[in-house]
Parts: C-alpha cells; sequence; structure tokens
C-alpha cells in the first residue's frame, strides 16, 4: 500500500482513531521498521536451506520465522481496521494479504509445496519501495503493448517454423522433424546459445546456402524485436512514473490564497517565509536588470563618442 497518510477530516472535526492508526502506519519509521523485517526474513528463509545451520540452529531459525510472521499478521490486520474497505481496494494491500496468507496456510501433506512459497513474502519489498513499485507498475502497463509484439514474434515463429519444417526437417529430423521441434530449435536460435556451431554449421554442411535462412531470423527475431520489448517497457515505466508524480502532486496540500487587501507575508501562505523570499529574488532581479541597463548605457555612449571622433 501506498504508505501516505490517511486525508485529514474537515475543519473543525476531531481525527477519528483509525485516521490516527492509519498516520502511524504511515509514518517512515514504521515502513522503515517492516522494510528490515522483510529483510531479516528473507536471510532467515535463506540460511533454512542449509542443512549444516538447521542442525544447530534450526528451533532459532524456525522461532525468529514465526516471530516475524506474527508482526507481519499484526500488520495487515492493523491496516485493514485502519483502512476498512478501501485495504482491498488497492492492489498493493491485496498482494501483501495474500503473500503474508500464503504463509498461514498449513504445509502438510498435499499443501508441503507451499513451504516453499514463504519465500513470496520477500517480494512484500515491492510493496514499500517506490522506485520498485513504479517499475513493476511500468511493467504491468506495458503488457498491452507487449502482447502485441509477442503476437507478431509468435507469428513469425510460425512462418519460419513452417520453412524450416519443409526444408530441412528430412536432414535434420531431430531439430526441424515437426513443427514442434522446429518452433523449439528457432527459440534456442533466437537465444543465441550455440546456434553457430550447435545448429547452423552442420546445418550448413548439407545446405550450404542455409546462412541465408538463420541470419535474417535471429536479425528479426532477437535484435528488432528485444529492442522493442524493451523500448516498450521503458516508455510504460516512465509514463507511470509521470502519472504518479502527477496523482502525487494532485494529493499534496494546497497552498491557501489570501483574502483580498491581506498582506503577502509568511502568515499568508503555507510554507513560511515563501512570499519573502519571492520578493528578495524580484528586488535583486531588478537590481541586475538596472546594472544591466546601464552597462548597455555606458558602451551605447563610448560607441557613439569613437564614431564621431
Amino acid at each position: 500500500m501506498d504508505p501516505r497518510p490517511a486525508p485529514a477530516p474537515p475543519a473543525g472535526e476531531p481525527r477519528g482513531w483509525r485516521l490516527r492508526l492509519a498516520d502511524w502506519l504511515a509514518q517512515p519509521r514504521v515502513q522503515h521498521g517492516v522494510l528490515a523485517l522483510i529483510i531479516v526474513n528473507a536471510i532467515v528463509l535463506g540460511l533454512e536451506t542449509s542443512p549444516t545451520l538447521m542442525a544447530v540452529w534450526g528451533p532459532a531459525l524456525q522461532g525468529l520465522d514465526r516471530a516475524i510472521l506474527g508482526i507481519f499478521v499484526v500488520e495487515i490486520v492493523l491496516r485493514i481496521v485502519a483502512h476498512r474497505g478501501a485495504f482491498f481496494r488497492d492492489p498493493w494491500s491485496v498482494f501483501d494479504f495474500l503473500v503474508v496468507a500464503i504463509a498461514l496456510v498449513p504445509a502438510t501433506g498435499e499443501l508441503a509445496v507451499l513451504r516453499a512459497l514463504r519465500v513470496l513474502r520477500v517480494l512484500r519489498v515491492l510493496t514499500l519501495v517506490p522506485s520498485m513499485r513504479r517499475v513493476v507498475g511500468g511493467m504491468l502497463a506495458a503488457i498491452p503493448g507487449l502482447s502485441s509484439v509477442a503476437l507478431v514474434l509468435l507469428l513469425l515463429f510460425y512462418v519460419f517454423a513452417v520453412i524450416t519444417t519443409k526444408l530441412f526437417g528430412a536432414s535434420f529430423p531431430d531439430w526441424f522433424g515437426t513443427l514442434g521441434r522446429s518452433l523449439y530449435t528457432l527459440f534456442q536460435v533466437m537465444t543465441l546459445e550455440s546456434w553457430s556451431m550447435g545448429i547452423v554449421r552442420p546445418v550448413m554442411e548439407v545446405y550450404p546456402w542455409a546462412w541465408a535462412f538463420f541470419v535474417p531470423f535471429i536479425l528479426i527475431a532477437t535484435f528488432t524485436m528485444l529492442n522493442l520489448f524493451i523500448g516498450i517497457i521503458v516508455n510504460a515505466i516512465q509514463r507511470f512514473a509521470e502519472e504518479d508524480q502527477a496523482r502525487a502532486m494532485a494529493a499534496g496540500p494546497a497552498l491557501p490564497t489570501p483574502a483580498a487587501g491581506a498582506p503577502l507575508g509568511p502568515q499568508a501562505g503555507a510554507v513560511p517565509g515563501l512570499h519573502s523570499d519571492l520578493h528578495a529574488e524580484l528586488r535583486a532581479l531588478r537590481t541586475e536588470l538596472a546594472e544591466l541597463r546601464s552597462a548597455l548605457g555606458a558602451a551605447a555612449a563610448r560607441g557613439a563618442g569613437g564614431g564621431h571622433r
């Protein structure tokens, strides 16, 4: 959840305990504390993968893991109490809820695989670090554009796979014998994994002109499509960051407009000294303009005197 304090109530209305609780949860020290616990929990989960460490420190590590999980549960409950229905309307809050809830499911029997999913709690870092949130949000916003590029790439793969099956399937049935094998081989070629010595050069021993097929495929599928993917993701991340910044500025406190006839002193604005600073800057600009006019006038007078001589 975006760690911003709850909106203030109208003037004259007392702040409720839910608003005070939401403000407390949004305080930097609380957010940093939760972030530190997430990092410690990630280290503990990594240490639990070592049989040697578990043989010596197993009970202590498991106890620390359960204690941190308990703190996470309390934090989620407090956020639900503070924000009520708004908690489940925020995607990041729902993500936190699901990640913590998975860790509470008994990992026994058929659900033993869920024990490995406890490490998903580390992903809560994404909800607490704004820069990471922007990256994830930008990647999600890029999905429509990426899907279009993926469809073009899929069509390209299908066309080239049909061609390779027809051309090279008889001589290289393990690589191009069927449409599925051709698709997999072309995917390997696209990743540039042993594409030359492992696939293309053996094919060229039978079909010397095969390079004219594989080189354009690599140029199109690997370099062109990859750059398209990168461009779409970068553009989406930049656009998401700009929109997030615009939302933050719109949600920020607005400076009150002074009443007619009110003095433009520090007491007239929300930021102390704002108007006095502006006035000082204006006076300095006027002084610099006057000096510039004097210098220009003096230069023009000297130029005119030199012309008469």
